[in-house]
């Protein structure tokens, strides 16, 4: 992609997120979320028709961590219908396995504003060979939608995601709902720039979707985002890690991670507001949804 094209891109997305409309719907979810999971779904739909894109920006040092899957039963049950597990890794020389992903992050978007930890199982989907990220937990300060559980206030007891000048990576989340915990130490001062595995992060991210509680009758959807934002990753020594506590698939999975990813830099992302699927399936097909994105998410 352009160097020009790529940054029309980020400042469109980064226009997307005015501060005051996001309070503004922050707002108004607190309402939305008393209403039956019919009505909610109704106005979701209705509200995509005259505002159909959610802009998203991960911010910088989101980190992810990949653990190999010992009970594929287990996990297997948590899949929608027509996934299987597959084997996949983070970084393209590592050994492919069975696995799962746990993330911590901060986000801005026009509808929300916060941080995160997702859990994730990787999964290839049956009907069309799309490797795919199935999103099987989630815990965040803001509040949220998915269609599974519709509107939601913030889940967490205390949400920690943040850096130290130390070159740290630093998490301590805990949900206020459930056993669900992540807790960790990360030093950067060892990683390397790596390149990531493409089906993973380009393919997989092409075809996104809800399993477990949030399993949804919506079609998987894709994200739309410049690939070379997913071309590289900080590698970190698994030594350079203090995972103190995980709860995300426990009893389905090795305790200890087998490799851990640091994005040093922030990602820019546009997806539809309500799930829907979408015909795109490599890099070229995101090259070219994100020069027509420009075109409709240009601002005065």
């Amino acid at each position: 992609m352009r160097p020009d094209d790529l940054r029309r891109f980020i400042r469109n997305t980064e226009k997307t997120v005015v501060p005051t409309t996001v309070a503004t719907r922050v707002g108004g979810m607190g309402i939305l979320r008393r209403l039956p999971g019919w009505l909610q779904r109704a106005i979701v739909d209705r509200g995509s028709r005259t505002d159909p894109y959610l802009s998203f920006i991960v911010e910088p040092y989101a980190a992810f961590l990949a653990f190999e899957v010992v009970d594929a039963e287990a996990a297997g049950r948590l899949l929608p219908p027509g996934y299987s597990l597959h084997p996949s890794a983070m970084f393209e020389d590592t050994p492919k396995r069975l696995c799962a992903i746990v993330s911590a992050f901060t986000v801005h978007t026009n509808v929300f504003w916060g941080s995160r930890v997702e859990f994730y199982l990787v999964a290839e989907n049956r009907e069309t060979g799309l490797l795919s990220w199935v999103i099987e937990e989630y815990e965040s300060d803001a509040p949220s939608y998915d269609p599974g559980k519709g509107f939601r206030l913030p889940t967490t007891a205390h949400s920690v995601v943040t850096t130290s000048y130390r070159g740290e990576v630093i998490v301590d989340v805990a949900s206020e709902e459930t056993e669900n915990s992540l807790a960790l130490l990360a030093d950067l001062t060892n990683g390397e720039l790596a390149d990531l595995d493409q089906r993973l992060w380009v393919e997989g991210n092409l075809s996104v979707d809800y399993g477990g509680e949030l399993q949804q009758s919506t079609k998987p959807f894709s994200l739309i985002f410049d690939p070379g934002e997913m071309s590289r990753a900080l590698r970190l020594p698994l030594d350079d890690i203090s995972l103190c506590t995980n709860t995300f698939g426990q009893g389905m999975l090795d305790p200890a991670p087998f490799e851990v990813a640091v994005f040093p830099y922030a990602q820019h992302f546009v997806t539809t507001t309500y799930p829907a699927g979408t015909a795109m399936r490599t890099a070229e097909d995101l090259e070219r949804a994100v020069t027509e994105m420009n075109e409709k998410l240009e601002l005065p």
